[in-house]
């Protein structure tokens, strides 16, 4: 039981608060009043942030964009074998990759991320930004 002694306010919630408390609602099993109760706010009061966040109106805020180092390289040393022995036109299983469609492309638009652990993306200027976010994501992971 809480006592509350002297002028009542109102709680300020942030918003990375209020979207854990709605995920944790929204999580299979979840008894949604148990989850109000815990967190010591109205059944109410969740279920307006419930309807917020499918509304769109509460999400967490964008990401800061963040800096990365860059290496700018020639198109030969693209082609040139890297550190650990593995040309660049090698693949994981060791073999050589099935023959690109587009073999006319220049390089001058291929893009290569070195991971720190070693892992190389290659791509060139006609990937979709969609396309290339789902392949960071699995490689991150």
């Amino acid at each position: 039981m809480e006592i509350i002694t002297g002028v009542e306010r109102r709680r300020r919630w942030r918003d990375e608060d209020k979207l854990r408390i709605v995920a944790e609602a929204e999580a299979p099993g979840a008894v949604f009043a148990l989850v109000a109760r815990r967190h010591d706010i109205s059944r109410g009061q969740l279920w307006k942030w419930r309807g917020q966040v499918r509304r769109g109106e509460l999400a967490p805020a964008p990401m800061a964009p963040e800096f990365i180092p860059v290496r700018v390289m020639t198109s030969a040393a693209l082609s040139m074998p890297r550190a650990s022995g593995k040309s660049a036109s090698v693949n994981d299983a060791g073999t050589d990759p099935a023959p690109r469609p587009q073999l006319a492309r220049s390089v001058a638009g291929r893009i290569e991320i070195v991971l720190p652990d070693g892992t190389c993306v290659r791509f060139d200027d006609g990937v979709g930004v969609a396309a290339l976010r789902r392949v960071m994501a699995a490689v991150r992971r």
